[in-house]
């Protein structure tokens, strides 16, 4: 029996209109006399000086760094000027890019990190993995955060697409621990039953409440918690298997196809669609959870082409021959892509 390392975040707050206690939550993690903070500059005018006031009346030193993209050399850059911080902690403030660029300097560097996400997007605020602009097409490992602050206000105020996206990173994980099952019939693969369970409970949590969101939008707070339990669940299973399966092959074929088109969350979505159809699960129920949250169900809806989704499919799992999804017991071509991508709508 093969070990593997349970990494878990240490604290999670979720408050609403509580940014003004980040220093205070910082003080109870680990009692830092200085935080290199990493975010985007949208963020950074938007939350700077609540931030300042207080990390400054809890006597908390700070200083500032510009997350431009996710590029290996913008990272190196940051990396280098956090280094000569000599700081007791890392926070990204923001959200992907700057929490994951957090996550991998915080990594590298060997100092904890802190998220403080101001979108729920994706599963990555409570995870261990990074997707960053490299040779790898898929997320890499890098470490948990050692604690999670959410201000759900500020999550609210983020664009209505942001938290559809999340919706969609979330039943994802129907898809991929199906996969995760096949991968353990087919490989004998370690399978935890519990790190399944949880990744699945909070797609599942979002499918019965999809109704409800059509009517009044998504609830931030339950989606927020969906996305920490998905983080967590991977932190469980020492690897990204109970929340990417061959959906998320399928979108980071289209990262690599057509860079910059469509949310991560929102291709996953899609890519659910099409595998929970392979997989002989009830895609139809995908497509209208995702429509009640107003996610995309559709490729046209975010600027793909008939061609792209094609291609996505049948490259997918070139990307990862390592990881057993359904995608291996599928030779997928061209002529099996468009089909399934017609059949179910997607284009």
């Amino acid at each position: 029996m093969h070990s593997h390392t349970m990494e878990l975040p240490r604290l999670i707050e979720i408050g609403e209109k509580n940014i003004a206690d980040f220093g205070k939550f910082l003080k109870t993690l680990n009692k830092p006399k200085k935080v290199s903070l990493i975010s985007g500059t949208n963020v950074q005018k938007v939350l700077r000086k609540k931030i300042e006031k207080s990390l400054n009346s809890n006597k908390i030193k700070f200083v500032w760094h510009t997350s431009i993209d996710n590029q290996i050399e913008s990272l190196n850059q940051i990396q280098k000027n956090v280094k000569k911080d000599k700081a007791d902690l890392i926070a990204g403030i923001g959200g992907g890019r700057s929490v994951d660029t957090a996550k991998l300097i915080s990594y590298n560097l060997e100092i904890p990190f802190v998220s403080l996400p101001t979108a729920a997007s994706h599963d990555g605020m409570a995870s261990p993995f990074v997707s960053v602009k490299s040779d790898k097409p898929h997320s890499i490992v890098a470490t948990a955060p050692m604690g999670v602050f959410v201000d759900i206000d500020i999550i609210k105020k983020a664009p209505k697409k942001l938290l559809a996206s999340g919706c969609g990173d979330l039943i994802a994980n129907i898809i991929a621990v199906k996969d995760w099952q096949l991968g353990h019939e087919k490989k004998k693969e370690y399978y935890g039953r519990y790190a399944a369970d949880l990744a699945l409970m909070s797609a599942k949590i979002v499918m019965e409440n999809s109704s409800e969101f059509a009517k009044k939008g998504p609830d931030a707070r339950v989606i927020v918690e969906g996305l920490i339990s998905a983080g967590v669940a991977s932190c469980i299973a020492g690897s990204s298997r109970p929340c990417s399966g061959a959906e998320h092959l399928f979108s980071h074929a289209l990262d690599k196809i057509a860079p910059g088109i469509g949310l991560h969350g929102e291709k996953c979505g899609i890519g659910s669609i099409l595998i929970g159809k392979l997989q002989g699960q009830d895609w139809k129920k995908i497509v209208s959870t995702l429509k009640n949250v107003g996610a995309p169900t559709t490729a046209k809806e975010i600027g793909l082409t008939e061609d792209m989704v094609i291609e996505a499919l049948t490259i997918a799992q070139e990307l990862r021959p390592e990881r057993y999804t359904i995608l291996k017991e599928i030779k997928m071509t061209n002529i099996k892509a468009k089909n399934l991508a017609k059949s179910t709508k997607v284009i």
